[in-house]
């Protein structure tokens, strides 16, 4: 099929307005007002407008972007009100929230969970539209983010349950439990704009701390319908929003020092610009999700059916748009013909369209740049020797852009170190193992990597080195965040701080403690103070 006639196909994806089932419409969303201190503040000023990476075909056959709504385009005036209303909450660790019990914050996350479970049916359909994620994964997306504090909760308990109790060594009695860090400045990506901003913004919220809560360029307006939730369920000022231009708008918060706790999932490049602007970097914790090339290695012994199907996951899973993507894949030269035939299959049986079609794997990109970023890849490797695999593939049209397998891959191209976050999958052969091993040892990123092999011997070969470049080793599976139980962090430029149910209580707290010599005279205070629940630091209450 000759390309024009594909690109055609492509065009005719998007849909007239009639075509989008009922279930799906959206009527626009204009946002007028923020959270600050414990009040949703009207805006009376500028506004962004949200357009769809969906198109609308017009009577006439042209295609339009479909404006979703629009939200307030803040500036550093209100970023720095919201920062005062968290300091103000948390007090030096006086306030309200820091004080409170574990137990106490615990019944306030769980109504908040309730609440925003209430508005579930909004936040998944602003979060299809906003960054064209597919109906079933935006459903995934919302329901694996309550899971996840609901584990977070059972997590928390099982935390302070062991922190009860009251340890004795060297003749001084002490209980040690965990406290929160202060102000957080949370920012979250536009990939997964629910789930991966919530596994940074819920666990700080529970461990006590007050939080700035910016959400990402591309999935701002689903996290409205939860602004009222969180007004509802936390003291004044415990959580806040900033809107508005990134470079306009926190640049001012770092420069004041009074941000305690970054976090961010992102780029490596706005976490190094952000961390230097903060006066007072030793007081400043950093807790980064950041790039990531991970980094498939398929074996001469390899199960070639297996390592095809988990490699499309790994690489095409929402257009390979997640830092857990498969973003190059060495493969053994011996079977490199046989892989690129099969895998080029597989991606052929894709499906491409609009979210809400049932079993749609490929759908529009949010970034307006992306498509262009990705065809100068491509035609930055066909100019160094490679060459598109698969039929149709960096075809493209408006936010549409159907995979691209390039072959062979070497270190000249930008495909070979870039991340690219699209689907674009480079492919470089291989005839010793030392050659992924070098590649990794050598990269800036340090995330995860996929083995695929059935040589024992040859596996555990690569094994010792590798999980001492990278934080996760995946053994004939794709690369992946979940378990959310399993820690999720990355070395060299990937991450800073580890996430997961239990580590990210870690990461958002430090542990303090409270001690005395073991005399009768403080025997007595410290029972006097349990007995009597005069302390809800100083405790042995158990939460069930």
């Amino acid at each position: 099929m000759n390309p024009q006639p594909f690109v055609e196909q492509l065009g005719k994806l998007f849909p007239y307005a009639e075509e989008i089932p009922e279930q799906f419409r959206i009527e626009p969303l204009h946002q007028r007002s923020f959270l600050v201190n414990g009040q949703m503040k009207p805006w009376n000023g500028t506004t962004h407008n949200v357009y769809s990476p969906i198109h609308i075909r017009t009577a006439d056959g042209e295609l339009v972007p479909q404006l979703i709504g629009s939200y307030p385009l803040a500036g550093e005036v209100e970023a720095m009100e919201a920062l005062e209303a968290a300091c103000a909450a948390y007090n030096n660790g006086r306030g309200l929230w820091p004080t409170m019990s574990v137990e106490e914050r615990i019944q306030c996350v769980e109504h908040f969970t309730r609440l925003m479970i209430a508005r579930k049916t909004e936040v998944v359909k602003l979060l299809m539209w906003e960054i064209g994620k597919s109906y079933a994964d935006s459903v995934k997306e919302f329901d694996r983010t309550v899971e996840y504090i609901y584990n977070t909760i059972d997590a928390l308990k099982d935390l302070d349950r062991s922190n009860s109790r009251f340890v004795i060594e060297q003749g001084i009695v002490g209980q040690i439990r965990r406290a929160p860090l202060g102000v957080v400045l949370c920012m979250g990506p536009f990939n997964y704009p629910l789930n991966e901003t919530f596994t940074t913004l819920l666990p700080a919220i529970i461990m006590g701390n007050a939080v700035l809560f910016k959400p990402p360029k591309f999935g701002t307006l689903l996290h409205f319908p939860l602004l009222e939730a969180f007004k509802e369920a936390f003291p004044l000022g415990v959580v806040n929003t900033i809107y508005g231009r990134g470079n306009a708008v926190v640049p001012a918060l770092m420069q004041s020092g009074k941000i305690n706790v970054l976090t961010l999932i992102g780029s490596s490049r706005v976490a190094d610009s952000l961390k230097k602007q903060h006066p007072k970097v030793n007081r400043l914790k950093a807790i980064l999700g950041l790039d990531a090339k991970n980094a498939g290695i398929i074996l001469e012994n390899a199960d070639m059916e297996s390592a095809v199907k988990e490699c499309i996951l790994g690489s095409l899973s929402f257009n390979g748009q997640r830092c857990t993507a498969i973003k190059v894949i060495f493969v053994h030269r011996k079977i490199a013909d046989r892989f690129l035939e099969r895998f080029s299959e597989e991606v052929g049986k894709l499906k491409m369209g609009m979210p809400w079609i049932e079993r749609v794997v490929l759908t529009p990109l949010p970034e307006p740049h992306k498509p262009a970023y990705l065809q100068e890849c491509i035609e930055d490797a066909i100019a160094h020797g490679a060459r598109v695999i698969n039929p149709n593939g960096g075809t493209h049209f408006k936010s549409l852009f159907y995979p691209a397998v390039v072959y062979p891959v070497n270190s000249a191209m930008k495909l070979y170190r870039e991340e690219q976050f699209g689907p674009v999958i480079p492919v470089i052969p291989f005839d010793d193992v030392e050659e992924p091993i070098r590649y990794l040892e050598e990269s800036d990123h340090g995330q995860q990597v996929s083995i695929f092999g059935t040589d024992t011997d040859q596996i555990a070969h690569l094994i010792d080195p590798l999980v001492n470049q990278v934080c996760r080793v995946n053994i004939n599976s794709q690369c992946q965040r979940g378990p959310d139980t399993f820690p999720f962090t990355g070395r060299k430029d990937s991450a800073e701080g580890t996430l997961s149910v239990s580590d990210a209580l870690r990461s958002f707290s430090i542990r303090s403690l409270v001690a005395t010599k073991l005399t009768e005279e403080n025997k007595h205070i410290i029972n006097a103070i349990v007995n009597e629940h005069k302390s809800k630091f100083l405790a042995t209450r158990f939460i069930l």
